[in-house]
């Protein structure tokens, strides 16, 4: 999870959190690019839109999904745990409710980061749960990302009714562009009375805008494949292995305690008591964790902020009192600084084994 921030470049705009990722071994890159670069602007590469590598699709009566041709399409590559593509979900789901009548198509494409957002399941609680009601197509071998030569998490794609792409926007921000952009490729539709004004909303919980004045903490990860800033360093990957937390912390550091196991993905917290500590400078603090496979029941969790039980400052998914469980896997949001932003040192002690955390990210 990159954080990448791209100057303006034809009809790019400023990425104000996307999620970043780079090619994946050959798989990304060739004739295959949505976009070239000519001349200093990016410039449509293809003439029509195709969802062909789709392995299963939501929302939808047809397996193969919505009839397209000559529609105006919004396309939204998103995967569920990614805290950048939720903040922008309430513009979407928005945007869908506006002007679908008026011929506009939203499609999500759900191109899975992690295993567990393989499976189908799993997205299928997220689609209801965030109240999603338009087509998702289900990515879940990057054929569709690949296609589109796609970078990001969220990244957005409008296509007129001819099948140009008339608008791109990779991670947070550009509301008002994108939708002046679905009015304008409406209005070439012939669409019958183009709704006016734009969406005035702002979202709440999960999905309220990010402090990004105060948001001076990356995305983290804890896997080893891409691990970043492990105070007390990793031991033999995919072993158990006994952790001690220094008293101390650098900002932007974090820390096991107790017995885990270091995956390519996540750490798995193999006995009671095993808690993540990192030292972080944002208002929100989530972490995207879920249970082991063999794990049956939930797992209870306790957080701590400065040593304190996090009062006004608990998240979603924590009590005043810092209690949480585990019940499946997707991000938590734990922490949301009420007052003043400072540097803060958050534990998460996990009561029950089996937990497996993948992510620190931070709003």
């Amino acid at each position: 999870m990159d954080s990448k921030r791209l100057v303006a470049i034809g009809i790019l705009s400023v990425v104000a959190g996307a999620v970043f990722l780079g090619a994946r071994g050959g798989e990304v890159g060739g004739p295959t690019d949505l976009f070239n670069l000519q001349g200093g602007y990016r410039k449509a590469a293809v003439t029509s839109l195709s969802f062909d590598g789709a392995t299963a699709w939501l929302n939808t009566p047809t397996p193969s999904g919505p009839d397209l041709r000559g529609k105006v399409v919004l396309v939204d590559f998103w995967t569920y745990s990614c805290i950048n593509w939720r903040r922008t979900l309430p513009y979407v789901r928005a945007w869908n409710e506006k002007y679908k009548e008026q011929g506009l198509v939203v499609v999500g494409v759900h191109t899975p980061e992690f295993t567990f957002e393989k499976d189908i399941r799993n997205v299928s609680t997220a689609v209801k749960d965030m109240r999603i009601d338009y087509p998702v197509a289900m990515d879940s071998d990057y054929r569709v990302w690949n296609a589109f030569g796609n970078r990001y998490w969220p990244a957005l794609y409008l296509v007129d009714a001819k099948g140009k792409v008339r608008y791109f926007h990779a991670g947070e921000g550009d509301y008002e562009g994108a939708e002046r952009a679905i009015q304008q490729a409406l209005e070439e539709a012939a669409a019958p009375a183009v709704a006016k004004g734009l969406v005035a909303l702002r979202g709440t919980g999960v999905e309220a805008p990010a402090n990004f004045a105060q948001l001076r903490t990356p995305e983290t990860y804890i896997g080893y494949a891409r691990a970043q800033n492990p105070a007390n360093g990793l031991a033999v990957p995919n072993r158990q292995h006994l952790y001690r937390a220094p008293l101390e912390l650098p900002l932007n550091a974090w820390a096991l305690s107790g017995e885990w196991t270091i995956s390519r993905e996540f750490a798995t917290g193999n006995a009671p008591g095993g808690t993540l500590a990192f030292e972080f400078h944002a208002r929100d603090l989530h972490l995207v964790m879920g249970p082991s496979d063999d794990q049956v029941r939930p797992i209870r969790f306790r957080v701590r902020l400065a040593g304190r039980k996090p009062g006004a400052d608990h998240g979603v998914d924590v009590d005043e009192s810092g209690e949480g469980t585990v019940t499946e896997p997707r991000m938590y949001h734990l922490i949301r600084q009420s007052g003043s932003v400072a540097d803060r040192r958050v534990e998460i002690e996990f009561l029950d084994a089996g937990v497996q955390a993948y992510v620190f990210t931070f709003g």
